[in-house]
């Protein structure tokens, strides 16, 4: 019965994708429809150049960052964490300021390197910190992860000033699409490929949420599967900050609402969780080109305020079976 749920809420989610999929083709500032874009001599060209990669770039961004949410929760044991709110994301944004600061003519791939070390640093930090507080006071854990996060992010700030490099500054602390084309968003691709080895790993990922020594007593190399985790977190992180920007709440809301439903098992989760990701953020950016149209509101703005509202509804109300 759990087994049927479980591949009915994926088909459902998979379906609910694929429509989205459509609609965002087919939303942009020129009017043409789908069957225009088709049939027109330019068409083609724009399906391949902008609003496909766009549609694709939202897809893997989303899905990359609800599983960095849920390996971090899992990790932290906390319901409340996630990257963009526990100085992971803000400690990728301070290692690609300093690498422009030190080399502006670096490549997006030594940009992404440096990040990824950044925010795995960054996320270490954290992690050792949180472990340190009180297990009987959870809300700690978040409330030192905005702290902190604000604390990188206030760093940031003061070096991008000084640089004369602020406007860079919030483009990467303001997740956005308008500028994906063919060609600028291939490294998310990264992303999708460490979504796969975390479910790979999720029976591994679903014992560490039970604690350091219960892992080791059921034979989990919690060392090996914490450093796993954290690489996961980095480069999912690093990647997304550096080629759209930071996008919050998605890593939050999203592990909470799908083990609502489905349970802590990551195993059966994680593709829930992924699809679900992919379909707030395409969802968020389909609604961000609307909202103004022909004009563009960020994606990272817009899931800003659908993430709050989504996080409010999900802590006052409480599960049934609670």
């Amino acid at each position: 019965m759990i087994v049927k749920a479980n591949r009915t809420c994926l088909v459902i989610a998979g379906l609910v994708l694929a429509i989205l999929f459509v609609a965002s083709l087919g939303v942009g500032a020129d009017q043409a429809t789908l069957a225009d874009l088709w049939q027109g001599s330019g068409g083609i060209d724009l399906l391949a150049i902008s609003r496909l990669p766009r549609t694709l770039a939202a897809i893997l961004t989303g899905a990359g960052l609800a599983i960095a949410g849920l390996i971090m929760q899992a990790i932290a044991r906390n319901r409340f964490v996630e990257p963009a709110t526990a100085g992971t994301a803000q400690s990728a944004e301070l290692g690609i300021l300093l690498v422009t600061v030190a080399w502006p003519a670096a490549s997006l791939g030594f940009k992404t390197l440096v990040a990824s070390a950044a925010a795995l640093l960054g996320t270490g930090i954290f992690l050792m910190t949180a472990h340190r507080l009180p297990p009987t006071q959870p809300f700690l854990v978040p409330l030192f992860g905005l702290v902190y996060g604000g604390v990188l992010g206030a760093a940031a700030t003061f070096i991008a000033w000084q640089a004369d490099l602020l406007q860079y500054l919030a483009i990467w602390s303001n997740g956005d699409f308008s500028g994906v084309l063919r060609g600028r968003y291939e490294l998310l691709w990264i992303g999708a490929g460490l979504v796969a080895g975390a479910w790979l790993v999720a029976d591994r990922l679903t014992i560490m949420a039970l604690g350091r020594e219960a892992s080791i007593g059921l034979g989990i190399d919690y060392e090996r599967m914490l450093q796993i985790g954290l690489v996961i977190i980095a480069v999912i992180s690093a990647v997304t900050v550096v080629v759209i920007g930071i996008v919050p709440f998605v890593g939050l809301v999203v592990p909470n609402l799908v083990s609502r439903l489905m349970g802590d098992n990551m195993r059966a989760t994680l593709p829930v969780v992924a699809l679900s990701g992919a379909i707030l953020v395409l969802a968020c950016d389909i609604l961000g080109r609307l909202i103004r149209f022909p004009y563009e509101i960020p994606v990272g703005t817009v899931m800003g305020v659908t993430g709050a509202v989504l996080f409010l509804l999900m802590l006052f109300r409480r599960p049934a079976h609670g």
